[in-house]
């Protein structure tokens, strides 16, 4: 296959990116909405602030949240409008050229490194977790599992590539149950209490 030709991609991987893609432009577009209204009255509570741990209000008041000098949501809409289009266009049967798919997987990898520094930052520093922030870092992740091997085919029947193609959704799922754990173990004093 030429590189003119474009990537042939599996429905399911287009769906899961279109899916991916929907659920992180939500979440995003209504942190938006949050901070705009916390910032009209300093006074409003977020929908997504639930108790002292789950607080997206006392997130959104950090400098974190504003790691570029912007809200950070503003990252994701934009980010996340760029792969609704892309799992569309994928989900129709239109084959994307390579460095299309590498230059997203690059992007995708960037915004979990960036989702890493957030998850420690929530955890240990601001001592507060955003509901909605929580389904970026899912979603997001997922999307690298989904992209990287659509972008890397080429690497296919090289052992490490293979290896880690077979066991990339464990390895998520190691991810996801790691954070958990680390989010259980951060706010133990609080969760201890509702037992």
């Amino acid at each position: 296959m030429t590189e003119t030709a474009g990537v042939a991609v599996r429905r399911s991987s287009a769906m899961w990116v279109l899916i991916a893609g929907t659920l992180g432009e939500i979440a995003a577009f209504v942190l938006s909405v949050e901070k705009i209204r916390q910032l009209q009255s300093p006074s409003y509570v977020p929908s997504c602030s639930i108790n002292p741990v789950l607080s997206c209000g006392s997130v959104m008041l950090t400098e974190q949240a504003s790691a570029f000098g912007f809200p950070n949501p503003l990252l994701g809409i934009g980010a996340f409008s760029v792969v609704i289009v892309t799992g569309v266009l994928a989900f129709a049967g239109i084959r994307l050229p390579r460095w299309y798919w590498s230059g997203l997987a690059a992007g995708t990898l960037l915004g979990v490194v960036f989702i890493g520094w957030l998850i420690f930052q929530s955890l240990y520093r601001i001592g507060a977790l955003c509901p909605y922030c929580m389904v970026v870092w899912v979603v997001t992740t997922a999307l690298l599992v989904v992209i990287a091997p659509i972008a890397l085919r080429p690497l296919a029947g090289n052992a490490v590539f293979d290896l880690l193609y077979q066991w990339r959704w464990p390895l998520y799922a190691l991810l996801v149950t790691a954070v958990s754990l680390m989010i259980l173990d951060r706010f133990w004093s609080y969760w201890s209490t509702l037992i």
